[in-house]
């Protein structure tokens, strides 16, 4: 598959509805422009590909809503360099618009099958995370911790208390936290005890599963 000028004109009109649900962001909007995301769906499915909407890419899994991905990437305030652990790397794409920012991105994913099929698909488009880690996302990566901030992209029924650790101080976590319906919570780490919490609204995302490798 191509990228087109077509495409490129989806982006456009993509982008501009964003605008239009209030995503401010000039370098988040610029990734969203940027990022050929019928690249990261089966070819079949390539009319869907610039809707605002979710949509099913395996193994129970969607690539997020547009909107979401650039709600939350705008949330972290990405500087370049920044270190970013994303929870869940689905189908890479929230992981393409962290990479596009100039992040430090590591990211983990649980479902096998999409690890594999994900590694392999940022190899052929020369996307280059610093981390492509197959295992649990509740237990972070403590070994590359702290973080600038970390994303998650799956619904937390509590907030796993690792991620919170591997945050630095000035760090922010984006979570949304719920069982059937999520709240997206933003945790900013004040000091070594200190969080700062904001509630930003209600969305929906596939469950995030505990030590289900």
């Amino acid at each position: 598959m191509k990228d087109t000028h077509k495409h490129k004109g989806m982006r456009n009109q993509l982008t501009e509805i964003l605008v239009a649900k209030g995503i401010a962001d000039k370098k988040v909007l610029e990734a969203i422009k940027t990022i050929p995301r019928h690249l990261f769906l089966d070819s079949g499915f390539e009319d869907h590909a610039y809707q605002d909407k979710a949509f099913p890419i395996g193994a129970e899994q969607t690539i997020s809503q547009p909107y979401t991905v650039a709600f939350q990437t705008e949330l972290l305030q990405i500087k370049p360099n920044d270190r970013i652990l994303e929870i869940g790397t689905g189908s890479g794409y929230q992981t393409a618009v962290l990479l596009h920012l100039k992040a430090k991105v590591y990211t983990i994913e649980r479902q096998q099958e999409l690890f594999k099929k994900t590694k392999l698909f940022f190899a052929k488009m020369n996307y280059r995370p610093k981390k492509v880690v197959f295992g649990d996302g509740y237990k972070g990566l403590p070994e590359d911790a702290p973080f600038d901030g970390i994303i998650v992209t799956a619904g937390a029924p509590k907030v796993p208390k690792a991620l919170m650790s591997q945050l630095k101080v000035g760090g922010k976590l984006v979570i949304p936290v719920g069982v059937d319906s999520q709240t997206m919570t933003l945790f900013t780490r004040k000091s070594e005890k200190e969080f700062e919490k904001q509630e930003l609204g209600a969305f929906r995302f596939v469950p995030l599963l505990e030590n289900k490798n």
